[in-house]
């Protein structure tokens, strides 16, 4: 089954990618960290499946995604890669894996690969990291960029608010999507930015554009799965849709297991040996 409304069932590759802006399709991506997830994921037909660090939040409970470490980065990505069969599998590098040095970066970048099997990873940042991302790149590894708001960065910034209001800041985060497409990123993540410079940016580049709060003029867009099928709760940011609500079916599902325990009712005749 090439999965719900795909009729394509090829491996979705960084070149796909790249492909799917030139004909003016919109690339799909949510966030998925676990085996079970994962595989339900990409049998719907997602394009791509992201093992982020916020895996940080979702999965471990921790306020930003600063503590994730590579190892946690190789597990995650290594279970979400065993059920993949079509989306394209991006893994981000964690908060200190490569801001060090680039040699430093480079050498996590190969133990993420080599040992998760992930098609590709994700770095925050623009010029800063740029000599980094292209000794990665030059490793034979696809990168996609981040900019906007960097979570990584949360401390610098201090607040989670929209960036690259002010002109500056768009004129960099402008110049810095420009430079990743030079260097050979294979795409861009853009996250809570206006929607009119986003945009911009997708007209200016010529790779494809990933938003997540940044409006509908990206090539596509990304959601961390527990927020889009309402598995979180208190989290509800402008661009958050939720597509179900699962913490009330499945608090409802565990509560009537409680009761059916309790009562004696489960299990039953028929589902005893």
């Amino acid at each position: 089954m090439a999965g719900y409304l795909v009729s394509d069932s090829r491996k979705v590759t960084t070149h796909r990618f790249i492909e799917m802006k030139q004909k003016g399709e919109k690339i799909s991506i949510l966030t998925s960290y676990d085996y079970t997830t994962a595989g339900i994921i990409d049998r719907a037909g997602i394009d791509g499946i992201l093992i982020g660090d916020s895996a940080s939040n979702v999965m471990v409970g921790n306020q930003t995604t600063l503590p994730m470490t590579v190892d946690q980065m190789i597990y995650h990505a290594r279970s979400v890669v065993r059920a993949v069969k079509r989306a394209l599998v991006v893994c981000d590098m964690p908060f200190g894996s490569y801001q060090v040095n680039a040699a430093e970066g480079v050498s996590n970048a190969i133990r993420i690969m080599k040992e998760s099997g992930c098609d590709a990873l994700k770095l925050e940042g623009g010029a800063e990291i740029a000599d980094t991302v292209k000794r990665i790149l030059d490793a034979g590894i696809p990168v996609m960029g981040h900019l906007g708001l960097t979570p990584q960065s949360i401390n610098k910034f201090g607040t989670y608010a929209v960036r690259a209001k002010e002109q500056e800041e768009a004129d960099k985060l402008m110049s810095d999507a420009k430079l990743l497409a030079e260097i050979g990123c294979f795409s861009v993540t853009l996250e809570k930015v206006p929607a009119k410079l986003a945009a911009e940016v997708t007209k200016e580049i010529n790779i494809p554009t990933i938003g997540i709060g940044a409006g509908n003029g990206t090539d596509g867009q990304v959601l961390v799965y527990a927020d889009m099928l309402g598995m979180t709760q208190g989290f509800s940011p402008r661009f958050l849709r939720r597509y179900a609500d699962l913490n009330t079916i499945i608090t409802d599902a565990v509560g009537s297991y409680v009761t059916d325990v309790k009562s004696g009712d489960f299990p039953n005749e028929s589902e005893s040996y």
